[in-house]
């Protein structure tokens, strides 16, 4: 207690000398939100695929190749978007976000925790190397369980992505629903028999040697994209230490990284090193940046330029893209008409046709047809009404009666829908003279 009353009542704060950022929790909140979102974007109607209709769905609109700015707005969107984060930060999705690498990694984690610290699986000839004292059959079982429930739920994600949750549910319930491919059980198991060797025997190694995604993201490195980056001034802080090596999963030692390595940006490199250097009250030596790595600057590199000069000619795209596709969603049209011939006798005279009336939203519709330019008793529709359920297409047959005077006969197919949207497609209708002269 010092001699003065004033010193004592001002509040002391002790602030650790480098609190630790703990890139490994914000990392896997990240890889657990992005399954969340893989299964939440199908379900959500945001994106899917229509296996019948043999089309993508957005936002529950069907997609035809007729929806220009739909199409090539969202494919603008979506491939100025990569070329900006593969830029900024390299191979960042493999570390943050790679599916692979999320069960590759839990895999590890419940091989140290059930065979040892150094259980560490590997293809390149080392041997496995399991603690005695946890080398009995039941940990070898409860693993295969779990390396078996993770390829399971892995493989039930694309499903998704082609029928809605309830036909889902009756897949995983063995219930019996006409939607479901008869096959689907079949495929469902050769995938799982796939990803159960994937997660317990190939792991990381398809991430060092075997994945083509992470060549592509090299493709569009630059000096200044994201990496680790080593305070090379403070280099005698950690000699005779490779904590950093040793945290590494893939192997690698983050002290020498270059422009073009397999570095997927995780942070656990970064985490060891400031775990151990804060027990000296120092801060790591081991951090990210966004600038020029320690290689020379090769001619190759200069043409590609820096990601300041790529952003100023990519995020124009972007923007463009998302104007476009915003500008598609306002003017989506939710029904389609179409009038075709029904060539039912070769070299005869033509007295129906086929009308084709599309839902291309995933929601109840009606529709009402009529026909204008042509009398009553002259023609017999099929229907006059059509409902649908969710998206489809409907046929409707058109008869014209044989009996019309020769000449040229132009009427019009009208539809219109409960929400307003009215449409019309002209037919010009041809009736020989008998004799074969109009």
């Amino acid at each position: 207690m010092s001699g003065s009353s004033s010193l004592d009542n001002i509040p002391v704060t002790v602030v650790p000398a480098n609190p630790a950022p703990r890139y490994h929790w914000r990392r896997r909140t990240v890889q657990f939100l992005t399954l969340f979102l893989a299964v939440l974007i199908p379900v959500s109607g945001l994106l899917r695929i229509d296996p019948v209709a043999g089309a993508f769905v957005v936002l529950d609109r069907q997609i035809w190749w007729s929806d220009f700015f739909l199409v090539f707005g969202l494919w603008i969107l979506l491939a100025s978007g990569l070329v900006l984060m593969y830029s900024a930060a390299g191979t960042a999705f493999c570390g943050w976000a790679c599916p692979q690498n999320t069960f590759s990694e839990l895999a590890n984690q419940w091989t140290y925790r059930l065979l040892g610290k150094r259980a560490d699986m590997s293809l390149e000839g080392e041997r496995l190397k399991v603690a005695a004292s946890k080398n009995r059959p039941l940990n070898w079982l409860l693993l295969g369980l779990l390396i078996l429930l993770a390829a399971m739920a892995f493989s039930l994600i694309p499903l998704f992505y082609f029928y809605p949750p309830e036909v889902v549910w009756s897949f995983v319930t063995l219930q019996h629903d006409a939607r479901l491919a008869p096959s689907l059980h079949y495929i469902y198991t050769i995938f799982v028999i796939i990803f159960f060797v994937d997660f317990a025997v190939i792991r990381h190694f398809w991430c060092r040697f075997m994945c083509i995604y992470k060549v592509w993201q090299h493709g569009f490195k630059t000096r200044q994209t994201l990496h680790v980056a080593y305070d090379e001034t403070r280099a005698e802080r950690c000699a005779k230490c490779n904590y950093c090596v040793s945290s590494c999963f893939l192997g690698l030692d983050p002290r020498l990284t270059d422009m073009y390595d397999s570095c997927i940006n995780c942070g656990d490199c970064i985490d060891a090193c400031n775990t151990l250097q804060a027990k000296k009250g120092e801060p790591g030596l081991l951090r990210f940046a966004l600038g020029e790595h320690k290689t020379r600057r090769s001619w190759l590199l200069g043409r590609i330029g820096s990601l300041s000069t790529r952003m100023a000619w990519t995020l124009p795209f972007a923007l463009l893209g998302l104007g476009m596709f915003v500008w598609g969603l306002m003017t989506f049209e939710h029904y389609h008409l179409a009038v075709y011939r029904a060539d039912t006798r070769h070299g005869a005279a033509i007295n129906d046709y086929r009308i084709r009336v599309s839902n291309k939203l995933y929601a109840p519709a009606d529709l009402t047809l009529s026909l204008e330019g042509l009398p009553a008793e002259d023609y017999r529709l099929q229907a006059d009404k059509v409902h649908f359920d969710s998206a489809g297409k409907l046929d409707l047959a058109l008869h014209i009666r044989e009996a019309l005077p020769a000449g040229l006969h132009s009427f019009l197919v009208r539809v219109r829908a409960a929400d307003g949207w009215a449409d019309s497609y002209r037919i010009q209708h041809f009736v020989e003279q008998a004799g074969g002269t109009p």
